[in-house]
């Protein structure tokens, strides 16, 4: 994993962790799907990322996958607030700085035991230095 990739996931990870709406929404806020756990719970996933950058900076745009686990009806409000925080991303992440952040795509998949995972992929545009 690059430095962005690293950077993106750990300051994404914080924020989630530390928002007191998203804990009372969730059991649990991971990175990876843990071992055990019960729904609902959120879940950092697959990251990605690749060149991106301006003619004086070295950047990179990294895409992170996060996910909601569910059991039963499916319920949109984590999803919206994983949404709400990620406009928070914006700022120095550990040598980089995040100048854009956006959920860019959901997705919605049903498994056979009546459960769901409601998947964002957030991208986030970084460039080298805090600022």
């Amino acid at each position: 994993m690059s430095g962005a990739e690293a950077a993106v996931r750990a300051r994404t990870l914080a924020l989630l962790q530390a928002d007191a709406e998203l804990a009372g929404l969730v059991h649990g806020i991971f990175d990876g799907v843990p071992a055990r756990a019960t729904a609902p719970f959120v879940a950092l996933d697959a990251v990605e990322a690749r060149d991106w950058g301006t003619k004086d900076r070295a950047g990179r745009e990294v895409r992170l996958t996060l996910a909601v686990h569910g059991a039963g009806a499916v319920d949109g409000a984590a999803a919206a607030r994983i949404e709400a925080i990620a406009a928070t991303l914006r700022g120095g992440a550990d040598g980089w700085a995040v100048v854009g952040a956006r959920v860019e795509r959901t997705r919605t998949r049903f498994g056979r035991d009546g459960g769901w995972r409601h998947e964002m992929v957030l991208r986030c545009r970084c460039l080298v230095g805090d600022g």
